[in-house]
């Protein structure tokens, strides 16, 4: 009797690049709803830019390289770099802004690498951080949170700010220092970190607006370890290297270092924690280097936060260690079964 053989694999794979692609945008969800409640609807026109943008350009360079267009398109990767672009950038930035972003993450930090599974570092966060070392003046102008906003904007005034870039200044208390930047620049002054925190922008966890961001962002990124989408690793590194850091530098001298839940619920660090550091083509691959990946990025958070000239840090630590994720899977291999090394 006959019987019939079919190669490997015998199991249908249950995830696709595609879906995983969907979980992620859709787990981001709850954090964009709370930008949205803080920060007003910029954010989804900022959203809308960055994901037009992103596509035409993948098109675009796909064409130019004869590649299948479509299935590149549809497996979801540009939007998503669009869409952890987008909610890093302010509320209110110009069009040109998200615009150029958006061309430099998917041209030169993405396709002309490869493209998708081929790009050494997030090309997210390339964007980002062209942006920010680029324009310091349009990337650190942040709304108001809802709770200290004096004005109050629909989606067509921010259309109108964004594309027009019309005077702002008619909008009274419209830009603000983030928390971080604000709490920076006091520690500078030699304030107290008592007197920093009794401040009407700091919240109970961190800074007001920003520690709601964070939840949400923290709510989307338990989810997606729910699904198995993304491994615990990562992120319990980034957010055990973090703690354990701002604690050491607070225990070291608590008038002069924020309190470690202060760095937990402020910045992007849920943002980075669950959706940026875990991108699967530029982080650690193996078990015990995303743990070291994760601990290494969250410890220089924490460094460039304290000594570095930018607020936050996340995008620049990612960044380095994409460099180290190599390294780190090199000396972290599990061992093979049957081989005793």
């Amino acid at each position: 009797m006959h019987f019939p053989t079919t190669p490997s694999p015998h199991l249908a794979p249950t995830n696709s690049v595609s879906r995983i692609m969907l979980l992620v945008l859709l787990a981001m969800i709850p954090g964009i709803l709370a930008q949205w409640w803080q920060f007003g609807p910029g954010v989804l026109v900022n959203l809308g830019l960055a994901l037009v943008t992103a596509e035409i350009a993948e098109a675009t360079v796909l064409i130019l390289r004869r590649r299948p267009v479509l299935p590149a398109l549809l497996d979801g990767s540009a939007a998503l770099t669009a869409a952890l672009l987008a909610v890093a950038l302010p509320p209110l930035a110009p069009w040109w802004l998200t615009v150029f972003g958006a061309l430099f993450a998917i041209i030169i930090a993405k396709q002309i690498y490869g493209g998708l599974g081929y790009n050494p570092f997030n090309p997210a966060m390339v964007g980002y951080a062209v942006l920010l070392i680029s324009f310091p003046r349009y990337m650190t102008a942040w709304l108001p949170p809802a709770d200290l906003a004096t004005t109050s904007l629909s989606l067509s005034d921010a259309a109108v700010l964004i594309f027009q870039q019309v005077d702002k200044s008619a909008y009274d208390g419209l830009a603000q220092a983030t928390p971080l930047d604000s709490a920076k620049t006091q520690l500078g002054l030699s304030l107290g970190v008592d007197e920093i925190l009794s401040g009407q922008v700091f919240g109970a966890l961190g800074g007001k607006g920003w520690q709601w961001v964070n939840l949400g962002y923290l709510l989307g990124g338990l989810w997606l370890l729910r699904k198995q989408v993304i491994a615990w690793q990562i992120p319990a590194g980034f957010l055990a290297g973090l703690f354990v850091s701002a604690l050491l530098f607070f225990l070291f001298d608590s008038a002069a270092n924020l309190p470690p839940l202060f760095h937990l619920f402020s910045g992007a660090t849920m943002l980075g924690a669950f959706f940026i550091a875990t991108d699967p083509v530029s982080a650690s691959t193996t078990p015990r280097g995303r743990l070291i990946y994760g601990g290494l990025i969250g410890f220089l958070v924490i460094v460039i936060r304290v000594y570095g000239g930018y607020p936050d840090g996340v995008a620049f630590a990612v960044l380095l260690l994409n460099l180290a994720a190599p390294t780190l899977d090199h000396y972290t291999r599990p061992r093979v079964y049957g081989h005793a090394r």
